[in-house]
């Protein structure tokens, strides 16, 4: 395992960090019953990512019984001594209020008395980030409780565009930042360079899932970044850089681990191997001949279509042959949703595109419509 800094914390974190959101029956109702079968599985995976040097386990209240699941695996399955062992979870309260009755709830669901990293969750867009900065609110209340003893370090969790991300570390208010960044979703470099020079902690989400559902990648992909595997080159790609310290793996299964084991060594830069690959990836771009437009200058555009997601989707579908993961997250697009928003493509909404800012010579309103015609599941 290897270990980074993890900004002005000054907590040498490892640089994968065990996430909580995907045990079997998390997601289910209620959230304080935990299944035997929950409680085996994760006792099994905290057991041997501690043993391969993971120090850094992190939840949600949002993630339903995941909290529960890691109070009981830490303190009553496993006994593991508090100090071994580094704890984040997050939360969106909406009021000083509600900030210390769930910090509250959140210490008894995880049976300790203070938690090392604690993230605002979902600073998805203006209006979130309204809600949590409110004077007298939820982030306010949040470093209160640090001054107290019971939070150490108080950061954010974000999906939001990289506005957004940068005005709430331009706040000076968080010593850490939860975002997304991969291969495959490079948007946030200019927030990650931000943060490196607030001297901020940067953790990545769900670089396996989001960051393509790579443990589901097509051959094609894996022959592209043989002998590594598309999990553990992405990896090393994000690790290349030194201003990102840790990234969240949700593992559930023991060849998991084995596969992170082979992340290592990591090399800031990449090394030639690692660099003769990303060539290889970069070169699939010129498989599609609009694959180079990305579309953040419409990104408020009229239609409501989240024409840069859209457009990356496309992307991975059409030069990466990722079509599976592209539906995926194609058919998560909901109209004023926060966590991802957009309309679909349909020659409805495009119709009603704001061409006077199209790039000549891109037929956008074509090429978002076959991505919708590609990739559209209809609900039944």
């Amino acid at each position: 395992m290897e270990y980074r800094r993890f900004g002005k914390s000054d907590k040498k974190l490892s640089v994968i960090t065990l996430g909580g959101m995907r045990y079997k029956n998390a997601w289910n109702d209620p959230r304080q019953e935990v299944p035997e079968e929950s409680l085996r599985q994760a006792s099994t995976m905290v057991k041997l990512a501690l043993d391969a040097g993971i120090n850094h386990i992190e939840t949600a209240w949002g993630y339903k019984k995941s909290e529960h699941i890691y109070g009981r695996v830490l303190n009553e399955e496993l006994s593991i001594p508090r100090n071994d062992y580094y704890l984040m979870t997050k939360g969106a309260p909406a009021t000083q209020k509600e900030t210390r009755q769930l910090v509250e709830k959140q210490l008894k669901h995880l049976q300790t008395d203070y938690i090392d990293f604690y993230g605002w969750h979902g600073m998805n867009n203006r209006e979130q980030y309204n809600i949590a900065m409110q004077k007298n609110g939820p982030v306010e209340t949040l470093l209160k409780l640090k001054e107290e003893g019971v939070i150490k370090h108080v950061g954010f969790s974000t999906h939001a565009p990289v506005e957004i991300i940068i005005k709430a570390i331009e706040s000076e208010y968080f010593e850490f930042v939860n975002l997304h960044y991969y291969y495959f979703f490079q948007r946030n470099k200019g927030a990650i360079d931000l943060a490196q020079r607030k001297d901020m902690g940067v953790f990545i989400i769900s670089p396996n899932d989001k960051g393509g559902r790579l443990f589901d990648a097509p051959e094609s992909l894996r022959k592209l970044t043989q002998p590594a595997t598309p999990i553990q080159w992405n990896a090393r790609f994000c690790l290349q850089n030194p201003a990102i310290h840790t990234l969240s793996f949700g593992m559930t299964e023991p060849s998991h681990l084995d596969e992170m084991k082979g992340i290592f060594p990591t090399s800031v830069p990449l090394t030639p191997d690692d660099r003769k690959i990303l060539q290889s990836l970069d070169a699939q771009l010129l498989n599609d001949p609009f694959a180079g437009y990305e579309g953040y200058d419409l990104a408020d555009d009229p239609s409501g279509i989240n024409i840069p997601e859209v457009l990356r989707m496309r992307r991975i579908w059409k030069c990466y042959g990722m079509e599976g993961f592209a539906r995926y997250r194609y058919n998560m697009l909901q109209p004023d949703h926060h966590w991802f928003p957009g309309k679909f493509a349909t020659k409805e909404n495009t119709a009603k595109i704001d061409f006077s800012k199209v790039p000549a010579g891109i037929p956008l309103a074509e090429i978002l419509y076959e991505t919708h015609q590609g990739l559209h599941t209809p609900k039944k």
